[in-house]
């Protein structure tokens, strides 16, 4: 029997033991668009919060199933399980739910026939964006715009030489500024979103970079760098949690020479100056406007 698991459901759900992780923000998972069709028995999988996102992942999830399998989905009612039900039902599936811990859970049998399957798949799939001239795909953070933090720090940034990193590149928007300085040597793009490192590669075609699908916090640290950029993340399952920027602060600058260079941007409500100030050897702000704040920090 194969199982597939979508991300952490809470312990209470009955995690089954024995399944394949398929959440593109776990490194190294199976990515859900691997699975041939009707190739699995059962799914559990913990929806994500975007509305879009969400119905992809339900949608590839039935796609993966055998007629007859079974699909089990929960997510939290404040983060679209309030929805779940009605969107299940949209797929034309007969739906079981209950209500456990602030969730919502919902368990279908995959029929024969399912409505709407093709398009909540185009819609939730990698995809040139229109006017942003990139690839992106909905989940990946900003997957639509430009963030107004990168866009600031692209804008005061000076350029760049060595060998660098971008850590939590996204769709690479940051690091295609980066690599305008004819000076830099190689660029490490590193996210731990599988999509993010899937669109980067489509959009950031230069010989001087590598792709690395991983968690920040967990990289080895050589100490080896000349300069990062950095839009760290504060969201961890979309609740807000400063030790992420906080382990990014630490990480970018084991991650440096001595003399390296930290460019980063951050919204001007997240404590990070004790931790930059513990780090590095001196910390200088930038810029504070439009509610973000930029830092040039040396190691």
């Amino acid at each position: 029997m194969t199982t597939i698991l979508y991300g952490r459901p809470p312990a209470v759900f009955d995690v089954p033991t024995v399944a394949v992780q398929t959440s593109p923000l776990i490194p190294g998972a199976t990515a859900l668009e691997d699975l041939a069709p009707g190739s699995v028995d059962e799914a559990m999988i913990y929806a994500p919060p975007g509305v879009v996102e969400r119905r992809y992942t339900l949608a590839m999830a039935l796609r993966a199933l055998k007629v007859g399998g079974r699909l089990d989905v929960m997510a939290h009612k404040s983060k679209g399980g309030s929805r779940l039900g009605k969107e299940l039902k949209d797929f034309g599936l007969e739906v079981g739910e209950t209500a456990k811990a602030h969730h919502r859970r919902c368990v279908v049998t995959r029929p024969e026939v399912i409505d709407g399957l093709d398009a909540a798949i185009a819609a939730g799939a990698m995809q040139q964006v229109a006017g942003l001239e990139a690839w992106s795909q909905p989940g990946v953070f900003a997957w639509d715009r430009v963030d107004p933090g990168t866009a600031l720090l692209a804008g005061v940034m000076p350029p760049m030489k060595g060998a660098g990193a971008d850590l939590g590149c996204g769709f690479g928007a940051l690091s295609l500024v980066a690599l305008r300085s004819p000076a830099v040597a190689s660029l490490r793009l590193v996210d731990i979103d599988r999509r993010a490192i899937a669109a980067a590669k489509k959009n950031v075609e230069d010989p001087r970079v590598s792709f690395e699908w991983a968690d920040v916090r967990t990289l080895p640290t050589a100490g080896e760098l000349n300069f990062i950029v950095s839009n760290p993340p504060f969201h961890d399952g979309g609740t807000e949690d400063r030790r992420l920027g906080q382990n990014f602060i630490r990480q970018a600058a084991a991650l440096l020479k001595t003399g390296g260079v930290l460019w980063l941007v951050a919204n001007r409500h997240l404590p990070y100056e004790a931790e930059l100030n513990a780090a590095f050897k001196r910390v200088k702000p930038v810029l504070d406007k439009g509610g973000y704040k930029i830092f040039e920090a040396v190691k």
